[in-house]
């Protein structure tokens, strides 16, 4: 772990940039590649603009979107990105938790760990999600 204690606070900016630059891009491509399996298997369907339908109950909660895009469902593949860009900024402040945690600065441990825990609860918690 000593390379814990080599951090500076610009080694941690850089990471968090990177963590949410890589973040949205797997997040984009991953939204992308099911949007290219949508529109190969419905880009001729006609469209219904006089009915709407919301998402199916297996796509509202994780295991659901998992077991859809296990099987390369575009829908599945599509809400499991859509999964990877909320928990990019769910990552960064996990990270910067770490990163102060590093820099032993208690104060904004506490502060950041009270932001997890309203991120985590409100993704969680609520049992909406997952």
């Amino acid at each position: 772990m000593s390379w814990l204690k080599r951090w500076t606070d610009t080694d941690i900016e850089a990471m968090v940039a990177d963590l949410l630059r890589a973040g949205v891009a797997l997040s984009a491509l991953v939204v992308l590649a099911g949007a290219g399996f949508y529109l190969a298997r419905y880009a001729h369907a006609p469209a219904n603009y006089g009915v709407f339908n919301g998402e199916p109950s297996d796509l509202r909660n994780l295991r659901g979107i998992l077991h859809n895009a296990r099987l390369l469902r575009s829908r599945g593949i599509m809400q499991l990105g859509l999964l990877c860009l909320i928990a990019t900024p769910v990552a960064r402040v996990a990270f910067s938790l770490i990163g102060f945690a590093v820099e032993h600065d208690r104060l904004y441990m506490i502060f950041t760990g009270i932001v997890l825990t309203v991120l985590l609860y409100s993704l969680i918690g609520s049992g909406s999600a997952f």
